[in-house]
């Protein structure tokens, strides 16, 4: 690559990143402060107009905060641990589509690994990696209540994998390409394929919180039953790392949702005129995304783990097979498929 693209890559990385951590910051404001409202309260006020260095002064807490590792854990696992959960949700961003702008004399492809042809393969293979980290997290504390969460959330992982991955056909056969290019481009062309998947839409979004960890499907973490499960022995910026994990998960499952089935940074007559409007368009799909998540966390109750594992391998499994077996059909009797 010449000195261009090198400076083109770095600034695309150093956007991410930066992008990435206020993005971080301020979802925990905001689902402090849309949790406070659905319950009636105020939330986050104090540090700053409206509470809004709140999630500064949280960091600065947990920077400062005393770290201790367990006298019988295996320190070097419990080290690494936190460190495995947060790499894979941070570089399966680099495959989002993002479009493109016409900037100093060239066209600026602005997604970080631009037109991966196996793009959808590279996202069921990298958040697959995460939960690595939280079983070896529950393991390495030498604690009963964190093992039993570690052993959890790689059981509910891969019962909810495997109807997320059924989730993920729908749109590359509808798109018959791998690239999520190419399922963004077929979007545009067609309409959006929550449109023409709900099911699979309904299905991806269930199975997407159950694989985060988030209510009412967090298990691993159930404070009546595990003590906060496998992090329960961590602190300080160890902590903080299992933390922006989970809300890094949030925003990227939004991200894929908006561009599998959302029609990704497209929206018409906006995008088709101004192509420098893609990522504020794909962002505001996320924010309704994300909004969605927290709602869910604020009205539904927790339910059982036998409940749990019921509606991944008995209810979700069954219905997501059979969405792909219909999509096949209805797509050979329209002459879309050979």
């Amino acid at each position: 690559m010449d000195a261009g693209m090198w400076i083109e890559l770095i600034v695309k990385v150093i956007v991410l990143i930066a992008a990435l951590l206020v993005g971080f910051a301020y979802l925990t404001y905001t689902e402090r402060k849309l949790l406070a409202r659905f319950q009636n309260r105020y939330g986050p006020n104090r540090a700053g107009p409206f509470g809004l260095l709140q999630p500064m002064a949280d960091g600065l807490k947990l920077i400062f905060k005393e770290e201790l590792i367990p006298e019988q854990a295996d320190k070097l696992i419990f080290i690494l641990a936190p460190i495995l959960t947060v790499v894979p949700a941070w570089i399966v961003l680099a495959v989002i589509p993002l479009g493109s702008i016409d900037l100093f004399g060239r066209t600026i492809n602005l997604s970080l690994a631009g037109d991966l042809n196996v793009g959808i393969l590279y996202i069921m293979a990298v958040t697959s990696i995460s939960v690595y980290g939280i079983v070896l997290a529950g393991w390495s504390s030498n604690n009963k209540y964190a093992m039993l969460g570690g052993i959890r959330s790689s059981a509910q992982m891969i019962s909810y994998e495997l109807a997320l991955g059924l989730a993920f056909v729908g749109p590359v056969m509808m798109a018959s390409s791998l690239s999520l290019a190419r399922i963004v481009e077929a979007q545009s062309q067609l309409m959006w394929f929550a449109v023409l998947q709900p099911i699979g839409f309904l299905i991806f979004l269930v199975a997407a919180l159950a694989e985060i960890n988030r209510a009412p499907f967090d298990m691993p973490e159930a404070e009546q039953e595990l003590t906060a499960g496998y992090h329960v022995e961590y602190s300080g910026m160890k902590f903080a790392m299992f933390m922006l994990t989970e809300y890094t998960k949030m925003i990227v499952v939004s991200v894929i949702a908006a561009t599998l089935y959302l029609g990704g940074f497209h929206m018409p007559f906006i995008t088709d005129r101004w192509p420098w409007m893609g990522p504020f368009m794909l962002l505001a799909k996320v924010f309704v995304l994300l909004f969605v998540i927290i709602w869910l966390r604020a009205t539904l109750p927790r339910v059982r783990y036998d409940q749990l594992m019921q509606l991944g391998w008995k209810i979700l499994l069954p219905i997501a097979f059979l969405n792909v077996c219909v999509t096949a059909g209805v797509m050979y009797l329209l002459g879309m498929i050979a």
